[in-house]
């Protein structure tokens, strides 16, 4: 990622389609999460045709890792992990907040 680059700082993109994360990856990662944690779920055409409702995961860690588990495409991208901190990058002005705090 070239924000993190710019200012030499490690950071770790979860990258769902070439590493899906398992559930423990993913139980972590709702864990250091500063997001609301139904933010990492796309609510997207794919979301809606599958006939889910968005309020089923609003402050459930639980509901979404389970989600998240059997339907990786639905992981919001990206997400982005500094130690025991995560964000997800969007928008992306977002990332650069974040790497520099």
């Amino acid at each position: 990622m070239a924000v993190a680059e710019a200012h030499d700082v490690d950071v770790e993109v979860v990258l769902y389609m070439k590493t899906p994360p398992d559930r423990a990856s993913l139980e972590r990662l709702v864990s250091i999460l500063e997001d609301p944690v139904e933010d990492l779920v796309r609510k997207d055409a794919n979301f809606r045709r599958l006939g889910l409702v968005a309020e089923d995961y609003v402050a459930d860690p639980a509901a979404v890792v389970d989600l998240l588990e059997r339907r990786k495409a639905l992981l919001q991208r990206p997400v982005v992990v500094r130690g025991e901190r995560a964000i997800v990058g969007r928008p992306k002005r977002r990332v650069e907040e974040f790497l520099t705090r």
